[in-house]
């Protein structure tokens, strides 16, 4: 018996949410609605700007497969996280929070780094325009890699993100499917986003050589299989990883997970932020797999907490997660969730 359910391996960072006005968003200059990665420094500069005076900064401990991970426990699972985060007031309130959590994450923090930092930057429109920072959340790699969390755990979760840190990151990547394989461990991916296979197709393809399920959405199963649909990318991947779920959004997600094939309609709901939908979906169905429900039950329940996920501000479901999940069994029962 293993003591975690799940452990992540991925990019460890803070998100910031800011709130403004619409005269203090003209003068930052920034275009609406967009990401970008920004150097320290400069991220230093927007807190600052906003620490003192009216403002509230709202800390959320996060990162992609951080986010599932919580998601999981939130459901349950017994979860545990390999990441970096300096020793500055964000990293400790990672580690702090994540004690809360009861996510076990050994002995993240590295000495005169600064934590990775997402400030989101939410305008009266309900726009969110974001400024990312990596900072020690890029530095993860091989030596950081903790054999006995790995070893001791059902699944390893895999952050896309990861590879697109070639010298680092990729290195973290392949220690840690070797460890997983060593130990009888399971390994899932998450592409991320579209550019990761894109860009870093050869590191992507090679680990899904050793991968056992990986999650992705419609675009990003394009990238992986060159096909035009995601009815055709469902199909071709067949051949590439064992076990695949890939969501659609709207349209539902796509299932095969242990001789299983299903298409699992999404909940209708109002979305006030997507972000962290993808996130919520592999936790919560990491959480069914472990906790002896069939794919298409676990992806029924996942899709449910995606609904509530992006009817809220933020990628962490405020609601009591548990009770959500009973729920949408409930509605399961007199719902054919077959393919």
């Amino acid at each position: 018996m293993k003591r975690y359910d799940i452990c992540g391996l991925g990019n460890a960072i803070v998100d910031i949410f800011l709130q403004v006005d619409e005269s203090e968003f003209v003068a930052m200059g920034y275009e609406r609605g967009t990401m970008r990665l920004v150097e320290i420094e400069d991220q230093k500069t927007l807190l600052n700007r906003f620490a003192k005076g009216n403002h509230e900064l709202q800390l959320v401990s996060g990162g992609s497969v951080a986010n599932s991970i919580i998601a999981a426990s939130q459901l349950g699972a017994q979860g545990a996280y390999i990441g970096c985060v300096g020793d500055d007031r964000y990293g400790l309130h990672y580690v702090d929070e994540f004690k809360d959590l009861r996510i076990h994450m050994g002995n993240p923090v590295i000495v005169g780094e600064s934590t990775g930092t997402c400030v989101a930057v939410i305008t009266p429109d309900a726009e969110r325009t974001m400024r990312t920072c990596l900072g020690v959340a890029s530095h993860l790699s091989d030596k950081h890699v903790d054999e006995e969390r790995i070893a001791q755990s059902t699944w390893l979760f895999i952050e896309g993100y990861m590879f697109a840190n070639p010298n680092t990151g990729q290195h973290a990547i392949r220690k840690s499917i070797e460890i997983a394989k060593k130990h009888g461990t399971k390994v899932a991916v998450t592409c991320s986003e579209q550019f990761v296979p894109q860009v870093f197709g050869d590191a992507f393809r090679d680990a899904l050589k050793d991968t056992d399920l990986l999650f992705c959405n419609g675009p990003e199963s394009l990238a992986v299989t060159g096909k035009e649909n995601t009815s055709d990318a469902f199909v071709a991947l067949k051949e590439i990883v064992p076990h695949c779920v890939l969501t659609d959004g709207p349209n539902g997600a796509f299932v095969r997970f242990e001789g299983q094939e299903a298409h699992v309609p999404a909940f209708a709901c109002q979305p006030k932020d997507l972000t962290g939908a993808g996130d919520m979906f592999a936790g919560a169905f990491l959480f069914g797999i472990t906790h002896g429900y069939d794919a298409a039950i676990a992806a029924r329940g996942a899709n449910f907490l995606c609904s509530k996920v992006i009817s809220q501000i933020g990628a962490r479901l405020q609601d009591d997660a548990v009770s959500l999940w009973r729920e949408a069994l409930e509605e399961t029962r007199a719902t054919d969730v077959g393919g």
